[in-house]
């Protein structure tokens, strides 16, 4: 959470989860949540109100997108609904974003669609919204989001293999990367907003752009990404740290201040932390104190010859499927 007095996560269930954080230096959180907020089908995305404050509870709010539903406005407190989104296509069938960002003041939330960027007042819940389009050179699912902590600008990345960044006012694009290696899935500013940083599906590298001189890539931080799922990393408060999961199950830290290697755009090394998990691990850093948090998971299904019942191969697989449960977290 913005003030770091929990953790909010997702699940395969379709359920939104938040877990209590103890003042330090108490335990780690145990494994009942304090929370838990069902949604109506797969969610695509859900973050946090950027002004959280638990000691405001009008503030503790969290937004979540899934198939085929408005985003909801979910309390954090109690569960409550204290309102919805709503999008429809041009056939006016309602139509949820992929992905979500909320401006730094919590003035606009932001949703992500098929070639397209809708801007919902957060004052005035609804169908009232402003669509902004990416022109010929951003086509395809808008699959992530996020905004600049320091200037009125936003970027997002689509399905197309493209990157771009818009000023909040309106007009074309600031700056646009057409013919990326990877589609991106996710996205993060540095703190003084100079940098930007992309991961994308099936990629092996983070990218790494000085917004000044946004020609090339700064930086390239090795990882490996070797499926279609979202894979999220996060910058500590300082942006020096960055931290990222794999699908190898790692957990890895670079030193972005370090001297980078060879290669075009150079190679970072990365530094010692190397926790393993489930794959794969998905963290977020504290916002104040030296805590890391991860998540890992995936979904498994059961092969069709999979089966404890007696019976030919014309019996087929057993009804529903499996998954690995969500593992939590939290060291030094």
């Amino acid at each position: 959470a913005p003030d770091g007095s929990c953790i909010l996560t997702c699940s395969d269930d379709n359920t939104l989860r938040i877990f209590d954080l103890p003042p330090p230096p108490g335990p780690p959180p145990g494994a009942v949540p304090a929370l838990r907020v069902p949604e109506g089908d797969t969610i695509y995305d859900f973050t946090w109100f950027p002004l959280m404050d638990s000691s405001q509870p009008p503030t503790c709010l969290v937004a979540a997108s899934s198939r085929d539903n408005p985003v909801h406005l979910w309390d954090a407190f109690d569960g409550t609904l204290r309102g919805s989104f709503r999008a429809y296509s041009h056939l006016e069938e309602p139509v949820a974003p992929h992905s979500l960002a909320f401006a730094p003041d919590g003035s606009q939330l932001l949703g992500g669609f098929d070639g397209a960027v809708r801007l919902f007042p957060t004052h005035r819940p609804g169908r009232h919204c402003q669509e902004r389009r990416g022109g010929q050179g951003q086509r395809g699912l808008i699959g992530c989001l996020a905004f600049s902590p320091t200037q009125p600008v936003f970027a997002c990345g689509s399905y197309g293999r493209s990157l771009g960044l818009y000023a909040l006012e309106g007009g074309g694009a600031l700056a646009l990367w057409p013919h990326l290696p990877a589609a991106p899935t996710h996205l993060c500013f540095s703190p003084d907003g100079n940098r930007l940083y992309a991961g994308g599906r099936k990629d092996h590298h983070v990218l790494c752009w000085d917004l000044r001189r946004p020609e090339r890539p700064l930086l390239a931080l090795e990882r490996r990404v070797g499926t279609n799922q979202r894979v999220t990393f996060d910058l500590d408060p300082t942006g020096r740290f960055l931290v990222s999961g794999d699908t190898d199950g790692f957990v890895t830290v670079w030193d972005t201040l370090t001297p980078p290697g060879t290669g075009d755009p150079p190679l970072l090394s990365p530094g010692d932390l190397g926790v393993i998990m489930s794959p794969p691990p998905h963290p977020s850093l504290h916002p104040g104190l030296p805590l890391l948090a991860t998540a890992s998971g995936q979904r498994l299904f059961p092969a069709p010859w999979d089966s404890d019942e007696e019976g030919t191969d014309e019996d087929g697989p057993p009804p529903g499927g499996g998954q690995s449960p969500t593992a939590l977290v939290v060291g030094a």
